[in-house]
């Protein structure tokens, strides 16, 4: 079957979205982030700056996410590798076209920007909700700010590699996401995703998942099940990290499918002083620093789900309590899928 079988998905988003804050690829779209660009793309939200253009994905895009994001990248970096093994073989300069990249979803930026410094003649370009603010933006990269949510028509054959990272609870339908980027994609080019499952897991590796109106230990895992809940009341694929495997398999334009899952404590709790639990143990506090403050930036999703201040707060305190005893074994099971599309 070819690829011209798959029609493009119809956006599905019914987020509103001034049409001149839309990117109009191939043409390029650098923001500058002036003080009214911020006002246009920020609103204020239980004290915390949240994109102005979906309904979707409630996290925040303000400075403090912004800095959990830059370290969060640089310990993903370390546990799991920055890019798949195929992708310097892919953006080799082969003297017959400019490699480009894209980041779906991009966040702070890390990701985008180390790219574009390690790969110095090509194209990275990297879309949000909001616009990137880096003051040191190499100049092969640019921002654009975009809702994915409503479809990827204006990059369809402009791009090598596709990159997207933890960003399924902004998106209504990761299925169609990814049949979009099979077309994004240039033959021979790489999609490159990476998602969690919005639950995390005891010793034994399976899901904890309290029932609703569960108030009990262990808190960091009842946490995060109310912010599943939440994320599925706004529209957004909790879900998708444990389809996009199949997903990817199952579609006719992809090939060579890899599935790749890392086992990352959320607090230093694992025994021993050997070299390999003394590593797990400095990403285990890394970790749990990266989940306390993603509990922060979860306050306007739980507390918009219809959740009492109160109740928020003192989830929070004993999550929190408990990553800092670090003695509750528990895992986030972080996966990723690479695949190449067919030439």
């Amino acid at each position: 079957m070819s690829l011209d079988a798959f029609a493009p998905s119809e956006a599905s988003s019914k987020t509103s979205i001034d049409v001149s804050m839309r990117s109009q690829s191939p043409a390029p779209s650098v923001f500058s982030a002036t003080s009214s660009l911020r006002a246009q793309a920020y609103r204020q939200e239980y004290g915390r700056g949240l994109n102005n253009y979906s309904e979707v994905y409630r996290l925040p895009a303000d400075d403090e996410e912004l800095n959990r994001l830059d370290r969060q990248h640089d310990m993903f970096c370390k546990a799991i590798g920055k890019f798949p093994p195929p992708m310097p073989e892919i953006m080799a300069d082969d003297g017959f076209e400019v490699k480009a990249v894209l980041d779906l979803g991009c966040g702070s930026g890390s990701w985008i920007m180390d790219i574009a410094r390690e790969f110095p003649n090509s194209i990275a370009v990297a879309v949000d909700l909001v616009p990137m603010q880096s003051t040191s933006m190499p100049p092969n990269c640019r921002s654009e700010v975009d809702d994915i949510n409503l479809g990827l028509e204006h990059f369809y054959g402009d791009f090598n590699v596709v990159h997207v990272q933890l960003i399924s609870s902004g998106i209504r339908d990761y299925h169609g996401l990814i049949n979009h980027i099979a077309h994004v994609l240039r033959p021979g080019g790489l999609i490159d995703i990476t998602e969690f499952p919005f639950y995390f897991t005891g010793i034994d590796k399976k899901p904890i998942c309290p029932p609703a109106g569960t108030f009990e230990p262990p808190w960091t895992p009842l946490w995060m099940s109310y912010a599943n809940r939440a994320v599925r009341q706004r529209g957004g694929d909790a879900d998708a990290s444990l389809h996009m495997h199949q997903w990817v398999c199952d579609h006719a334009a992809f090939e060579d499918p890899v599935y790749r899952e890392f086992w990352i404590p959320l607090s230093p709790w694992l025994k021993g002083n050997d070299p390999n639990s003394l590593w797990w143990k400095d990403i285990g506090t890394t970790m749990r620093d990266d989940v306390k403050e993603f509990m922060r930036s979860g306050r306007p999703l739980l507390l918009g789900s219809g959740l009492s201040e109160d109740f928020v707060d003192q989830l929070e305190s004993n999550a929190v309590a408990e990553l800092d005893e670090a003695i509750t074994p528990v895992y986030v099971c972080i996966q990723n899928v690479y695949a190449r599309k067919k030439h």
